[in-house]
């Protein structure tokens, strides 16, 4: 069932002011600890360019102030730019968390906009060790470019760098970010989550860092709805069945939240618009081929 346009008239619930939108698996990367598995293969998934409106419109009747694109590489939709001025016409801020890979002319304005943030990954200051993640040659190239370009716009970006290999230079990459202009930068480990999942091992909600459902959610290609974009094996519900304002006030979601352990020490800023250590949610989130 498709989910209606009209949104709700309940007032916010659940303390949700962060809203991520998985909005496709697609990227040009196949980065090795992908926590969704994207490839340039992977598909946009179940929800249509109505059901993603639904839920922006859903979103913002109920509060929520951010409203995160994300996937995959949420640029390879071809409705991501009408899902960002929506979300701008009903007051949201938004982030957009993009490999950079791949930026056409159209959408410097867009990243420009002052009510809109620009996230990215970034793995070395090494060419070679930085495609060795992504499993793309040429991608450090191509990322730095468009990071480089984004400042001389005057385009605030915020960076994550995942800590992937055996002896990665994760302080080396930091260091290089720095010197570009870069100041909001986080650092993270992988999580067992996607192609970083052991082989036969149970997906466990021990992986998260406490923040999953508080103040935060995530809706997936699929339409369903988890605490975060890592916590995907933990569905509480589905938008494409049930109004985002009844699966956040109802017992799965309630169930989902009090099973979340409490915040740890390396959990995710309270006020992050993404989810744990940015990074890990682009394509890009560590299985070793």
């Amino acid at each position: 069932m498709t989910v209606l346009l009209d949104p709700p008239a309940q007032k916010p619930i659940a303390g949700i002011h962060s809203l991520e939108l998985e909005i496709t698996s697609a990227c040009q990367l196949k980065c090795r600890m992908c926590l969704s598995s994207s490839s340039p293969q992977a598909s946009h998934g179940d929800m249509t360019p109505k059901d993603w409106r639904a839920v922006i419109f859903d979103a913002a009747a109920l509060g929520v102030r951010t409203i995160q694109m994300i996937g995959g590489e949420p640029t390879m939709h071809p409705k991501w730019r009408e899902f960002v001025t929506l979300a701008l016409s009903l007051g949201r801020h938004v982030e957009i968390y993009s490999n950079l890979y791949e930026v056409k002319e159209r959408d410097w304005s867009l990243f420009a906009d002052p009510r809109v943030t620009l996230g990215t990954s970034y793995y070395s200051d090494r060419p070679e060790e930085h495609d060795a993640v992504t499993q793309k040659e040429g991608s450090y190239v191509r990322t730095r470019a468009n990071i480089v370009q984004a400042l001389e716009r005057g385009i605030e970006v915020r960076a994550g760098i995942v800590d992937v290999l055996p002896g990665q230079r994760v302080a080396e990459g930091r260091a290089e970010l720095e010197a570009m202009g870069i100041t909001n930068i986080i650092v993270d480990r992988a999580r067992a989550v996607g192609r970083a999942a052991l082989p036969g091992v149970k997906p466990s909600l021990d992986e998260m860092c406490g923040r999953c459902t508080r103040g935060r959610a995530a809706i997936l290609p699929t339409g369903d709805l988890t605490g975060c974009v890592l916590s995907r094996d933990f569905p509480a519900g589905n938008v494409l069945h049930t109004r985002l304002a009844e699966l956040l006030g109802g017992k799965a979601w309630a169930d989902l939240a009090a099973s979340i352990s409490p915040v740890r020490a390396d959990a995710c800023p309270p006020d992050d618009s993404g989810d744990c250590g940015p990074a890990n949610t682009t394509a890009c989130g560590p299985a070793y081929d």
